[in-house]
């Protein structure tokens, strides 16, 4: 495997510069600290979580990671953003969450030192942020054991994503910073089943994340056309 890091630099240093606000849930990470029921309950219903080995690829500050803890979960977050990373651990010991972890790797080298050792991994919000989402989707599946779960949330690219997840989302709403988002690295469903596909992962559910602005309300439904959320199997 090549030593280059699979990861975007601007990307890093912009998430970075935020870290300080993470565990704010008015700040910019308002729609995390909001959707995180939302896809914490998903996936303890299709994968319970309690006394699992899970991995929490792309954490962040450490939202997810640290309400799977909760759960029950024995959990690792790993991230390339040192400052979020910080904000992770230090509010894990504020918090005094126990059953977790926070390292500074990359998925794709963890899976070259822990293949087959999870019971489960997470990889939400973070796909079209990377410069090559298939390898992170392999890298994922490598490190799943054979039947495992492994989940996935991103963005669809076409015409209705671009206005609500980018024009509305970032610059008529101010629901996000602006430049959170790229047109271009944006995921269609077919392309992500396509990447688990070629990484031995069969897809079992798929649920799309919607939001009212006017009731501030998020929900999950069938429609996929924006936000939206795949889980998946790693094929025994």
């Amino acid at each position: 495997m090549s030593d280059t890091i699979n990861a975007d630099p601007a990307e890093l240093a912009k998430f970075s510069a935020l870290a300080h606000r993470w565990w704010d849930p008015e700040s910019e990470f308002r729609p995390l600290h909001q959707i995180n029921p939302l896809r914490l309950e998903w996936i303890n219903g299709l994968s319970p979580l309690s006394g699992k080995r899970i991995l929490d690829v792309g954490c962040g500050g450490g939202i997810l990671a640290d309400s799977m803890a909760r759960k029950g979960a024995q959990v690792t977050g790993i991230d390339l953003a040192t400052k979020a990373l910080r904000v992770a651990q230090l509010h894990a010991l504020e918090a005094q969450t126990g059953n977790i972890e926070y390292r500074e790797i990359s998925v794709e080298k963890l899976a070259e030192q822990q293949p087959g050792s999870f019971d489960t991994v997470t990889c939400m919000e973070m796909l079209e942020h990377v410069p090559d989402p298939a390898s992170v989707v392999h890298a994922c599946s490598q490190l799943v054991k054979p039947g495992g779960w492994v989940f996935f949330s991103t963005i669809n690219r076409n015409a209705k994503a671009f206005m609500l997840a980018i024009v509305g989302a970032e610059y008529l709403l101010n629901m996000l910073p602006r430049g959170t988002h790229e047109y271009a690295k944006m995921i269609k469903p077919s392309e992500l089943a396509s990447s688990c596909r070629s990484a031995n992962l069969n897809i079992q559910a798929t649920r799309g994340l919607e939001y009212n602005p006017v009731t501030k309300r998020y929900w999950l439904s069938a429609d996929t056309s924006v936000n939206y959320l795949v889980a998946t199997q790693r094929i025994a």
